[in-house]
């Protein structure tokens, strides 16, 4: 069975017509068509036979002439009695064709002499010949005489009005599906962060209408707790930055000291704590969509870990381009990349973009992390100090700010085991 809403209904509409329509032809092909062709196959064969009877009663030349004459002015019938002899071989018969076992039986029924007959010759003359003590009584029958003939009319009226109610139900159902695929669309795109198409807007059947209206009420409301959200914590991170100047300033009154450089220690680690739990809070919610190239970003990526003394290669497959949020994108990439190199030596990245994902493989030859652990370091704040964190001696974010970046694009990162002995972090992403 298809997925899709619009095959679905062409298949509720298309299969009681077509089954309805086999009905119907079984019955007119049974009932109608069969009966009305043995009806005048019998007055044709009765005919026949009533020539067949005339001849036998009379059979001087001059009335023979006149018989065959009435024949062909009166019943229609071409007749001839050719010298005897054998008759011609069995003619082929048809695949399909009524008007011969039909024929045949009234022969059989009403004359009862061996005959001949040819059905699938001349379209518009039946042939029949029959052995007479006289000789060979040869018959033209016109076949519209024995056969109903006009049935293909009847097959295509059906056919035609069919064929018509059925393009007019295409046409209808594809206006219907449609404000349904655009809400969909539109749906799919305000998860992506992508902006609601200028043409969106609720149309179709009531049902439709009202679903449209919901999510675009829906999406305002989503619009303006984002707003609100991101104006809260713009303000909250201007007041606390600001207070870790004022502490930076007073520091920088008193004199350098072994107990300065502890607390510019610790201011430089509070503002490194704010600035993630900041990031992890607002998420990069707000931020536009946009076209970035992968492979400088690559590039990048593999310069920084050159300077560290890590090894890092990459392979891209298909189309470098994507459309994401630029600065949630490189954040998610760069955590992990970060993550990689910080616990091995060689890490190796391997993505592939195709039509619809992009998939993003980063794995490193590290201790890694146990099959147990993989879903909880995606809380946030777990940190895992035996064995290997994102955020080692911080927050604990690092991996929860990355799947959160991989989700608000539609997509998920998922952990297992690298073929290089350590972790292997997948990023899949609609395209």
């Amino acid at each position: 069975m298809p997925k899709g809403l619009y095959p679905r209904s062409l298949i509720i509409i298309i299969a009681p017509m077509v089954l309805l329509q086999c009905v119907v032809t079984v019955v007119f092909m049974e009932r109608h068509w069969a009966l009305v062709t043995e009806r005048l196959s019998q007055g044709v064969v009765q005919d026949i036979a009533a020539v067949v009877d005339l001849i036998e009663l009379d059979r001087s030349a001059g009335d023979l002439d006149a018989i065959l004459d009435i024949a062909q002015r009166r019943l229609d019938l071409n007749i001839a009695l050719l010298p005897a002899g054998e008759l011609p071989p069995p003619a082929p018969k048809p695949f399909f064709n009524i008007l011969d076992g039909i024929l045949s039986e009234e022969l059989t029924r009403q004359i009862g002499r061996p005959f001949w007959i040819d059905t699938v010759g001349n379209s518009k003359i039946v042939e029949i010949r029959i052995r007479l003590d006289e000789g060979i009584l040869r018959v033209f029958a016109p076949r519209n005489s024995a056969y109903a003939s006009n049935t293909h009319i009847f097959l295509i009226w059906m056919v035609g009005t069919s064929l018509v109610l059925l393009i007019i139900a295409v046409l209808f159902l594809r206006n219907q599906i449609r404000p349904i695929q655009t809400l969909a669309a539109a749906a799919e795109d305000f998860g992506r962060g992508k902006p609601m198409p200028p043409e969106f807007r609720p149309r179709g059947a009531s049902e439709v209408r009202q679903a449209s209206v919901a999510f675009i009420q829906m999406r305002d409301r989503i619009e303006r707790q984002i707003e609100q959200r991101t104006r809260m914590l713009n303000g909250v991170s201007h007041d606390l930055r600001t207070v870790l100047t004022r502490f930076r300033l007073q520091l920088a009154l008193l004199g350098e000291g072994e107990d300065q450089d502890a607390l510019n220690s610790d201011i430089d680690e509070m503002q490194r704590m704010l600035e993630g739990y900041l990031a992890f809070a607002k998420g990069e919610a707000g931020e536009d969509v946009a076209e970035i190239d992968l492979e400088p970003l690559m590039e990048r990526y593999q310069a920084e870990a050159e300077l560290k003394g890590r090894k890092l290669s990459f392979e891209i497959t298909g189309d470098t381009r994507v459309t994401v949020r630029p600065d949630a994108f490189t954040r998610m990439i760069s955590n992990l990349v970060a993550n990689a190199i910080r616990h091995g030596t060689t890490v190796q990245m391997t993505l592939n973009h195709d039509f619809r994902w992009l998939s993003i493989a980063i794995e490193d030859d590290g201790p890694g992390i146990a099959a147990e652990q993989r879903e909880a370091v995606f809380k946030p704040f777990v940190r895992l100090d035996p064995a290997r964190n994102l955020d080692a001696g911080g927050t604990g974010l690092g991996l929860a700010i990355a799947r959160d970046v991989a989700r608000a694009h539609g997509g998920d990162i998922l952990l297992s085991d690298s073929a290089l002995g350590g972790l292997r972090a997948l990023i899949r992403i609609p395209a």
